[in-house]
């Protein structure tokens, strides 16, 4: 017997004799809640339902990481190792499970799916990682504990499980700290107690009317505008930039990516600086650009700190009198607008990665390509991306901008001119080598020409969608945005 062999039965028997205060009523139950990972489904979904934004992404990370650890544990592993279980005749009767596995004993699956849930969700939030670690250790020692597992089978079931939470980052980068994204400063005037600012609050957004009274309440001097249904939010913000640059202030929003975007274009052209509320369902770009609460841009008012951020727009080819579409996000043709309304509503269930490739399976499966000509060159495809900045992860599923002002559009497209292309990127996408892919394409741009699109073709921008020209240009506004973020 190896020295490794007898270490390991050796703690296994002295934890079998041991009897600790406290841990008879619980570990036993925890070991056996934790069967089929009926615990961690369970504890997803409390932290889905109660815990926000943040909540829903640990746990979306978690039950992936879990799923990962125990097809790898449970499926590959144990039928390698082949390990017998230890003799249980030392245990208390009182600790056994009511059924003994027959499974091989290495390494622990109850540990693996511990340490994948609580890995995955502390990578995205560190505060309700802290508050699952305890219980997905005592989930892990209990199956040492009531006979069912050596010490080294449940160490290397931790191992592994952590190791699948850190590989979800594969395909799933986590959101990275605000802080640390490169940002180029820019001049906005401080506005004490908001004075200056006029602030539209679009309250069809998601979030309903209590978000005016709080603004009232954060900036009492500023401006607070609320649209009710009915009401034009275009000539809204349109009066409430002209009222803003009479005052010398800045302009101000409170909804979605949608108003946001209307708002963009407005602060622009009059050379405001912008305020954005997160108030919408979807605030990406407030994300994006580190601006999580109403404080965060409040205390950025107040004491005039802003950024530039990059400003993309759309204009059609040819016509003088064109109508000029701005977008703050992304921009896209073919099928990603249908890809995107489908992925969002399965991620909050499985996850932003799982939720993408079920997504791209059923659009490809059902839509139909465009053709197009990029840049002159014609090309037939399932679909076009295109990010205002550059977008993390690499693939067709971005979650987030590492850049906002490098002048560049991060253009991804899916060509439909190769044989099983379809097949070919859903397996890509699996296997986390798309990059790799004869069919899937990324570049970054200074410009995009879209030429040759038909009639009934459509454009989708900052989830705003309609019909496409003919001929039209994907470029970045000369002008920069300013936004007021802190730090």
């Amino acid at each position: 017997m190896s020295t490794l062999g007898r270490w390991d039965r050796k703690v296994f028997a002295r934890v079998a004799a041991a009897e600790p205060p406290g841990v008879q009523a619980v570990l036993p139950r925890l070991s056996q809640a934790a069967d089929r990972s009926r615990l961690w489904l369970a504890s997803a979904g409390a932290l889905a339902a109660l815990g926000g934004r943040p909540g829903r992404r640990a746990a979306a990370r978690g039950v992936a990481a879990l799923a990962l650890a125990s097809l790898t544990t449970n499926v590959f592993v144990k039928y390698a190792a082949r390990r017998e279980r230890p003799l249980i005749d030392g245990v208390p009767l009182a600790r056994r499970p009511l059924r003994s596995p027959r499974t091989s004993s290495f390494p622990s699956g109850h540990a693996a799916s511990a340490a994948a849930f609580a890995t995955g969700v502390a990578l995205e939030s560190g505060a309700l990682g802290a508050a699952v670690a305890p219980v997905a250790a005592a989930v892990a020692a209990s199956r040492v504990y009531v006979g069912v597992h050596y010490p080294a089978d449940v160490l290397v079931g931790c191992a592994l499980g952590v190791g699948a939470a850190l590989l979800t980052h594969r395909w799933w980068p986590g959101r990275p700290v605000a802080t640390a994204l490169p940002r180029r400063s820019a001049a906005a005037p401080a506005l004490p107690a908001g004075a200056g600012l006029v602030v539209v609050v679009n309250e069809s957004a998601g979030q309903g009317g209590s978000d005016a009274a709080r603004l009232r309440e954060l900036l009492p001097e500023a401006e607070v505008v609320e649209r009710t249904d009915g009401e034009d939010l275009l000539a809204m913000l349109d009066a409430a930039a002209e009222r803003a640059a009479e005052r010398g202030g800045a302009l101000g929003v409170c909804g979605g990516d949608g108003s946001v975007n209307a708002a963009a274009a407005r602060a622009v052209a009059r050379g405001l600086p912008l305020a954005v509320f997160p108030g919408g369902t979807l605030n990406h770009f407030a994300l994006d650009t580190g601006i999580h609460t109403f404080d965060d841009t409040v205390a950025a008012v107040v004491e005039g700190r802003a950024m530039a951020v990059d400003l993309a727009r759309v204009r059609p080819v040819g016509r003088a009198d064109g109508p000029t579409t701005h977008f703050v996000n992304t921009f896209s043709v073919g099928l990603y607008p249908e890809l995107v309304r489908t992925r969002e509503r399965w991620e909050d269930r499985i996850g932003k990665w799982p939720s993408a490739v079920v997504s791209l399976a059923r659009v490809l499966r059902t839509g139909e390509p465009i053709e197009v000509e990029i840049n002159g060159r014609p090309q037939r495809l399932w679909l076009l991306f295109a990010g205002n900045g550059l977008y993390s992860p690499e693939g067709f599923a971005p979650a987030h901008r590492t850049q906002l002002d490098d002048g560049l559009l991060d253009v991804r497209t899916v060509r439909a001119d190769r044989r099983l292309a379809r097949t070919r990127v859903v397996l890509a996408a699996l296997t986390g080598t798309l990059g790799n892919s004869g069919v899937y394409a990324a570049a970054r741009l200074p410009r995009l020409r879209l030429s040759g699109l038909r009639p009934g073709d459509s454009l989708a921008y900052d989830g705003e969608a309609g019909p496409a020209p003919s001929d039209l240009l994907v470029d970045k506004h000369p002008r920069p945005l300013t936004v007021y973020r802190r730090g």
